[in-house]
């Protein structure tokens, strides 16, 4: 994979009242296809979410914070993880990367039908004792509806999401990338009437990506004549934390019985990462040591 040019950029408006971020994905959304071999309308939706984990991620305040992003429900896509950190660090897999399904309505990748109907999950690993969880129904499963659903019923925080993956003829990702705008509390009437009239000439992320738009026009064009300030930029980018270490780990907290049927097995066996695809293979001798390892 070519070094990513994808990057996510922070900013406020309107004296603080607004909070917004925006990012370009394209590199991601591709790592992601590539490591999964996703069909086009399951990269379109594990990209959408990708996005957003991406922009939720850089909200968090502290660095070890995690986030991760779960779509539960009854489409063929079979479910969406995501989840992400502070960095820019992002990773996920759908449940049928094969899902395929005709165009909508609309003559576009039929996200909402691969979905289907069922909850979003957000969960905030914060260090504390037990993650915030917080969990709304899909109300369009098209996600970037359904996130603007969730901050506004869980977080009690108005927003405006917007999320958009554009294929190429050869199924390869030409565009990615999204935008999260947030109004602070006691925002005035004005700069909320203003910002909704903003939001309605916005025609579609993929299209303002089209444009040539980056993350900065983006949000310019929706924050425009509200004193858009950037405060940060932070680049982004498809980035699984798995090791060999973490899978043995993972075989040693199966238990006594379970590693010692698999070395009955006289195998080697294969694991894959769920995250990002890649397979770790471990020997019978290895086995038998990562038991021995275990027992003392």
């Amino acid at each position: 994979m070519s070094e990513s040019r994808d990057y996510i950029v922070r900013a406020t408006a309107a004296n603080h009242q607004i909070r917004a971020f925006a990012a370009t994905t394209k590199d991601m959304v591709e790592c992601a296809r590539t490591s999964h071999n996703t069909s086009p309308v399951a990269t379109a939706a594990l990209g959408r979410l990708l996005t957003a984990g991406a922009m939720m991620g850089a909200m968090q305040k502290n660095e070890q914070d995690v986030l991760t992003l779960k779509i539960k429900a009854g489409g063929p896509i079979n479910g969406i993880t995501v989840t992400a950190d502070a960095k820019g660090n992002v990773k996920g897999y759908v449940g049928n990367p094969q899902v395929m399904l005709p165009p909508n309505s609309k003559g576009k990748l039929d996200v909402a039908g691969a979905v289907g109907v069922g909850l979003l999950q957000v969960i905030k690993d914060m260090g504390l004792k037990e993650p915030y969880v917080g969990q709304t129904i899909l109300t369009t499963s098209e996600i970037a509806e359904d996130l603007t659903y969730y901050f506004a019923t869980s977080e009690q925080v108005p927003s405006s999401v917007g999320l958009g993956v554009l294929m190429e003829k050869d199924n390869t990702v030409k565009r990615a990338g999204g935008f999260i705008i947030q109004l602070l509390p006691f925002t005035d009437d004005e700069i909320i009437e203003k910002l909704e009239k903003n939001l309605s000439d916005v025609t579609s992320v993929t299209e303002m990506l089209e444009q040539g738009m980056t993350p900065e026009g983006i949000l310019e064009h929706i924050l425009d004549g509200l004193d858009m300030v950037v405060t940060d930029r932070l680049d982004t980018s498809f980035a699984c934390d798995c090791s060999e270490n973490k899978i043995e780990k993972m075989l040693i907290s199966l238990g006594r019985e379970e590693m010692q049927a698999m070395i009955e097995d006289g195998e080697t066996i294969e694991v894959n990462c769920h995250f990002c695809g890649k397979k770790y293979h471990v020997s019978v001798e290895r086995l038998k040591e990562l038991l021995s390892e275990a027992v003392k």
